[in-house]
């Protein structure tokens, strides 16, 4: 996709817009998905900030991390009108489509699919509470809420520090309406506050989504056994490896991309075995089936994978 414009929300915050290089049409999504934009020798997920109807161009925000990768080298080489190998959109962090209201929970750059989600919202005529929590100066897209907000059907509620996020949180999650969701995305501590305040408040599981950008750091589990079910190849998986890098080895592709279980693309099927889940993406009722697992950091005993 050709780069048409580069804007700097913040000092380590730049938007750009895509657009096919070849001119043609772009493929409409569902608010909140992404799109794998190769960086160098990186793939990075990016959330794409537009409704996803009828789209004229893809937009992400990237923040630069500063530790070299995929980010570091967009913002140190990519200019307007040059060429980038994007794949997608995919879609992680869809809206229910009946719900009767939203709720939208934004930490730092999770402003991004949280604004895709309110877009969405607002053209289809919906309602919605938007919590955006930010450092002073940091803040991107701030702008963009603010206009969404100026509708009496978007509510936006802006806050900093720690202290604040937890006290809002837990206001906004006890003053829903009866069939409101709940979507939050942005740094791990923002989630944590946000799944606490989600129970405290007696949400059920099934209206409460957020999308993470990393996971914690887990232990290395047990050795387990895994049967390719297409060639009856039978891998050992030791203690500390993860099943998909040991599937690579033993040349079966798997696409895969975040290797943390946080973005789905390592998701395969499972006929049978005991599955231990460690991922950020499945639902309840998805791991209670027993039929898929994300093989970079999910575990188990006795599995036979559908490969």
């Amino acid at each position: 996709m050709r780069v048409v414009d580069v804007t700097p929300l913040t000092p380590a915050i730049n938007h750009y817009r895509l657009v096919p290089a070849d001119g043609g049409p772009l493929t409409p999504f569902r608010p909140g998905s992404h799109v794998i934009v190769t960086a160098g020798e990186h793939r990075n997920a990016y959330s794409l900030v537009g409704d996803g109807m009828l789209p004229t161009d893809y937009g992400i925000s990237v923040l630069r991390r500063g530790a070299g990768g995929g980010s570091d080298w967009l913002h140190e080489n990519v200019a307007e009108g040059d060429v980038l190998h994007v794949e997608g959109p995919r879609s992680m962090f869809g809206p229910v489509w009946d719900q009767h209201h939203a709720l939208l929970i934004a930490g730092g750059i999770g402003i991004t699919p949280i604004l895709s989600h309110a877009r969405s919202i607002a053209r289809l005529g919906g309602t919605a509470d938007i919590v955006y929590s930010y450092r002073p100066g940091s803040a991107a897209h701030l702008t963009d809420v603010r206009s969404l907000a100026e509708s009496p059907s978007i509510t936006l509620f802006e806050v900093s520090g720690s202290d604040d996020t937890r006290w809002v949180l837990a206001d906004r999650l006890v003053q829903q309406p009866l069939g409101t969701h709940a979507y939050a995305c942005g740094p791990a501590a923002l989630l944590d506050l946000y799944e606490d305040a989600a129970y405290t408040a007696g949400w059920v599981a099934s209206r409460v989504h957020l999308e993470r950008f990393s996971a914690p750091e887990q232990d290395p589990g047990q050795a387990f056994q895994v049967t390719v079910a297409s060639t009856g190849a039978v891998i050992e998986v030791p203690s500390g490896v993860s099943l998909l890098q040991r599937l690579l080895d033993h040349g079966v592709r798997v696409e895969n991309l975040c290797r943390q279980g946080v973005c789905g693309e390592c998701r395969i099927g499972v006929r049978s075995g005991v599955i231990d889940h460690r991922d950020f993406v499945l639902s309840v009722d998805e791991r209670a089936a027993g039929d898929t697992m994300l093989c970079c950091v999910s575990r188990g005993r006795d599995i036979e994978v559908d490969l």
